[in-house]
C-alpha cells in the first residue's frame, strides 16, 4: 500500500542557521555505517538473518544520495537495530539507534491512541461533535465527530496553499486551531476520505480538554511512558538534544540542509520526535495491548468505510491494508528534515521502524520495509506477480491475487490478531458471485468494467466478497494442510493458493457450491502449470537484483519466457530495481529498462519506467509512446487517470520528466483542466512561454467542457468547493482519495 498531494505544499523558508550547502556523500561512501557498537540485537535474530538485514540496507543505501538512516526490526522477543550514515554530515556525526528524528505524521498514531484511551475511560465520546470539545472550532455546515476525524472522514480540509503549511514560529494549541478554523468543510462528513493534519490537530485539542493536561503532558504520561519511549517528546527547539538529526533535502545529486519549519502548528498531526527504538517500543505496546484494550485496538486497526461502502485503507490513526497476504498496520511521515515509516504486522508479532534525516524518501523506506519483511517473515523469498499475454488472463489473475491477499491477511488478522471478519450470511452465494467476477466472456466484453468490479470486490459495496471467500479458503487450507502452508503463497503466487484450496476441498468434502465454477478451476490449473514451467531455479529463493551476477541470469529469463509465453512470474520490479541501481551508468540503466519491456510488454510499470528513462536522456519523443502503452494495459486504464498522473508527479524530481509525462497525459485526457494547468506551470518553469500560454488556453477550454457536463448532470450530495480551490478538483462524495507516499502514506497494491 497503499496512494497524492500534500507534500508539494510543504514549502518553507530557509533559516539563517542553514545558510551553507552540504554536499552529498560520494557514491562509494554514501552508505557509510555507524560504528559497530551501535548495532543492537537483543535476544537477537540468528546471525545469518542479521547479516541479511544489514546487507540489504547497505545495498539500498549505495544508490544515494543519503545522509543518515536508523532501522529497527522486531519479531516476538527478537530485535535488530542499526544506524547508518550521518545524522550530521558537516560534523561527521554518525546516525545511531539513539538518533532522534522528527516523526512527522506517525504522530497521528500517538494522538489516536490518546483519544481512544480517553474514550475507554468514558472521558470522551467518539460520536461527539468536535465543537463541544474544542469550542474555538466554529460550528460547521455539518457536525463533525471525533470518530470521523480519527479516520480522515470529517471533511476538514488540509493545507490548501503553500503558505498554509509554512509556519516558522511557535504557536499555542488555540493558535494552531485558529490557522484553519474559519475554513468550511470540503465534504459532508462520512462521505469522503480526505487526509488532513488539521483534523488531527482538533483531536489533539480534544485530548487536552478531556484530560485536563497539555498534549505534551498527556503523551508523556499515558503513551510515551507506558510504551518505554524514553526519548520521545514533542518537537521544538527546547526539547531537542545532542542526538537530534540535522535534516537534508535532495537537490540534484547533492544534499542541502532542510528549510526550517516549526511544527507546533501541526502538533497532534505531525509534531513529535523519537528514535527507532522508541518506535519499536510503541509497536510492542500496540501488539501487547498495553495502551488500549485488545478490542479497542482491533477497532483502530479496522479500515473505515465511507457512507456508500468504499474502504479507505485507514482505521483510527493507522493505515491498514493487506500486502501479499500480510495484514499491515502502518503510518508514514514526511516533512522538512525527515521521512519516517512504522509498519506493524499484528498477526505475526512483527514491526519494522525506519527513519531518515532526508526528505521525500518515502519510496526508499517503503521498498526497504518490504525487503526487511521478506527477510524476517518469508526467509528472503521474493513475492512476484504474474505475467500474462492474454488480457483476460491478466484480469482473472488480478482477481485471484487480490482475493488471496485479502483472504490470507484477514484470516490471520482475525485468528492471530485483534481483528474480526465480516459476518457470513450466504457463503455459497458468495462463491457463485466470485466465479461470475472471473467469467472470461464477461471480461472479454468489458475488460475495464471487469477490473473495476474486481478492484471493489473486497469492499462493503461489493459485499466484501474477496474477504469472506478468501478467509474461508484460508481456514479450509489451514484445517487440511496446517497453518505453515499458508505462509507459502506469499512467494508461490495466488494460483497455488487456489489449487491447494481445491485439493483441501477434496479431502474435506466441501459442498460443490464452494468449489468455484469449472471455468475458474480450469484457469487455476493452467496458471499453476505455466508458473512451474517458467520458474528459474536460481531465482526461486532470491531476487534478481540480489544475485551475484544478474547479467548471467538474463538468458535464463528469456528461455523461461519462451517455455511459458502466456503465463509466468513477473520480474518487472526486479528489473527496474537493477535499472535504478545503474543510474550513474546510463547505457546499463537503459539496457535493463529495455529488458523490462521486452520480457513484460504488457506491464504498465515497465513501460512507465522506460518512458521516464528516455525522458531523462532527453528522448521525450521516444518516451511518450511508452506512456500510451502503459495506459493501454488493464491496470493502466484505471490507474493512469488525471489524478493518477498528478500523483506520479510527486515522485518525479526532474522538471523535464514531469513535463514529458504531462505532455503524454494531456493526449490521453485532453479534457482534464488540471493536467493542462500542471503542464502550463512546467512549460513556464522550463522557459517555454509559448507552450505555457497554449496549455493555459487548453485548460480554459477543458474547464468550459467540464462545466457544461456538470451543468447537465445531477449534483452529488454532500459536497462544497472551498474558497480558493480549483473547480473540478474536489472529489465527488463517496470517493476515496488516495494518499501520497509520505504524508499521507500510500499502501501498495495487495
Amino acid at each position: 500500500m497503499k496512494r497524492l498531494f500534500v507534500a508539494l505544499w510543504l514549502v518553507v523558508q530557509a533559516g539563517p542557521a542553514f545558510a551553507q550547502e552540504a554536499p552529498a556523500a560520494p557514491p562509494e561512501s554514501s552508505a557509510q555505517v555507524a560504528p559497530a557498537p551501535d548495532a543492537k540485537a537483543s535476544s537477537g535474530f540468528p546471525p545469518e538473518v542479521q547479516r541479511a538485514l544489514d546487507a540489504l540496507v547497505r545495498a539500498d543505501l549505495k544508490q544515494g544520495p543519503t545522509a543518515g538512516l536508523s532501522v529497527g526490526v522486531m519479531r516476538g522477543g527478537q530485535r535488530w537495530m542499526h544506524g547508518y550514515g550521518y545524522r550530521d554530515l558537516a560534523r561527521k556525526l554518525p546516525a545511531t539507534v539513539r538518533t532522534t528524528y522528527r516523526m512527522a505524521s506517525i504522530t497521528k498514531s500517538f494522538t489516536a491512541v490518546a483519544v481512544m484511551q480517553l474514550a475507554q475511560a468514558g472521558r470522551l465520546d467518539l460520536d461527539a461533535d468536535i465543537h463541544t470539545l474544542v469550542p474555538e472550532y466554529p460550528v460547521k455546515q455539518w457536525p463533525v465527530t471525533v470518530r470521523q476525524l480519527l479516520g480522515h472522514l470529517g471533511g476538514v480540509p488540509t493545507y490548501d496553499s503553500p503558505s498554509a503549511g509554512n509556519n516558522t514560529k511557535p504557536v499555542t494549541t488555540k493558535e494552531a486551531i485558529g490557522l484553519f478554523a474559519d475554513r468550511p468543510l470540503v465534504s459532508e462528513p462520512g462521505t469522503r476520505y480526505l487526509y488532513t493534519t488539521w483534523g488531527f490537530n482538533l483531536l489533539g485539542a480534544a485530548v487536552e480538554t478531556a484530560s485536563g493536561q497539555s498534549y505534551r503532558e498527556y503523551l508523556r504520561d499515558h503513551v510515551f511512558g507506558p510504551a518505554n519511549m524514553s526519548h520521545a517528546d514533542v518537537d521544538d527547539i527546547s526539547t531537542r538534544d545532542a542526538q537530534q538529526a540535522v535534516g537534508y533535502r535532495i537537490s540534484g545529486a547533492t544534499l542541502k540542509p532542510s528549510r526550517f519549519l516549526d511544527v507546533t502548528s501541526r502538533f497532534a498531526g505531525g509534531g513529535t520526535r523519537a528514535t527507532v527504538e522508541d518506535l519499536l517500543g510503541f509497536a510492542r505496546a500496540v501488539l501487547d495491548h498495553q495502551l488500549v484494550t485488545r478490542e479497542t485496538m482491533g477497532r483502530m486497526q479496522a479500515t473505515m468505510v465511507t457512507r456508500d461502502g468504499h474502504i479507505t485503507d485507514y482505521g483510527m490513526g493507522f493505515a491498514t491494508y493487506p500486502l501479499r497476504g500480510h495484514y499491515l498496520v502502518a503510518h508514514a511521515g514526511g516533512q522538512p528534515e525527515t521521512t519516517t515509516l512504522l509498519v506493524i504486522l499484528p498477526a505475526e508479532d512483527t514491526a519494522i521502524a525506519l527513519a531518515t534525516n532526508v526528505e521525500d524518501e518515502a519510496k526508499r523506506l517503503r521498498r526497504l520495509s518490504i525487503r526487511l519483511m521478506e527477510t524476517v517473515l518469508d526467509e528472503g523469498a521474493p513475492a512476484r506477480g504474474g505475467h500474462f499475454t492474454d488480457p483476460v488472463d491478466a484480469v482473472v489473475h488480478e482477481g485471484m491475487g487480490r482475493l488471496a491477499s485479502y483472504g490470507l491477511a484477514y484470516h490471520d488478522w482475525a485468528t492471530r490478531g485483534p481483528g474480526m471478519l465480516p459476518p457470513e450470511t450466504d457463503l455459497a452465494g458468495a462463491f457463485t458471485k466470485v466465479s461470475a467476477l472471473f467469467d472470461r466472456a464477461a471480461i472479454a466484453r468489458d475488460g475495464r468494467g471487469a477490473m473495476e468490479r474486481i478492484r471493489g470486490a473486497h469492499e462493503p459495496r461489493g459485499e466484501s466478497l474477496f474477504i469472506r471467500v478468501g478467509a474461508h479458503m484460508a481456514a479450509t487450507v489451514e484445517k487440511a494442510m496446517g497453518a505453515e502452508r499458508l505462509r507459502s503463497y506469499r512467494t508461490q503466487g495466488a494460483a497455488g493458493f487456489f489449487a491447494d484450496y481445491l485439493a483441501a476441498c477434496e479431502s474435506l468434502k466441501c459442498p460443490e457450491a464452494e468449489r468455484f465454477s469449472p471455468a475458474v478451476r480450469g484457469d487455476v490449473a493452467r496458471f499453476v502449470a505455466g508458473w512451474k514451467r517458467a520458474e528459474v531455479p536460481a531465482l526461486k529463493r532470491t531476487r534478481l537484483e540480489a544475485a551475484k551476477d544478474p547479467e548471467k541470469l538474463w538468458p535464463a529469463l528469456k528461455e523461461a519466457a519462451v517455455r511459458a509465453p502466456a503465463v509466468r512470474p513477473d520480474y518487472t520490479d526486479e528489473l527496474l530495481t537493477l535499472a535504478d541501481r545503474a543510474k550513474r551508468k546510463p547505457s546499463v540503466r537503459m539496457r535493463w529498462l529495455e529488458r523490462a519491456t521486452e520480457l513484460h510488454p504488457e506491464s504498465m510499470d515497465a513501460h512507465l519506467a522506460q518512458a521516464v528513462g528516455l525522458m531523462e536522456a532527453d528522448r521525450e519523443a521516444e518516451g511518450i509512446p511508452h506512456v500510451r502503452e502503459a495506459f493501454e494495459t488493464p491496470e493502466g486504464s484505471l490507474v493512469l487517470s488525471p489524478a493518477g498522473f498528478l500523483k506520479r508527479l510527486l515522485d518525479t524530481r526532474s522538471p523535464r520528466v514531469a513535463r514529458g509525462l504531462l505532455r503524454a497525459a494531456v493526449t490521453l485526457h485532453p479534457d482534464a483542466p488540471e493536467l493542462w494547468d500542471a503542464l502550463a506551470k512546467r512549460e513556464r518553469a522550463l522557459g517555454d512561454a509559448g507552450a505555457a500560454k497554449n496549455a493555459l488556453a487548453q485548460a480554459k477550454r477543458a474547464r468550459q467542457v467540464r462545466a457544461a457536463q456538470e451543468a447537465r448532470a445531477p449534483k452529488a450530495p454532500g459536497m462544497v468547493t472551498p474558497a480558493g480551490s480549483t473547480p473540478g478538483m474536489v472529489a465527488p462524495a463517496g470517493s476515496t482519495s488516495p494518499s501520497v507516499p509520505v504524508d499521507p502514506e500510500s499502501p501498495p497494491e495487495p
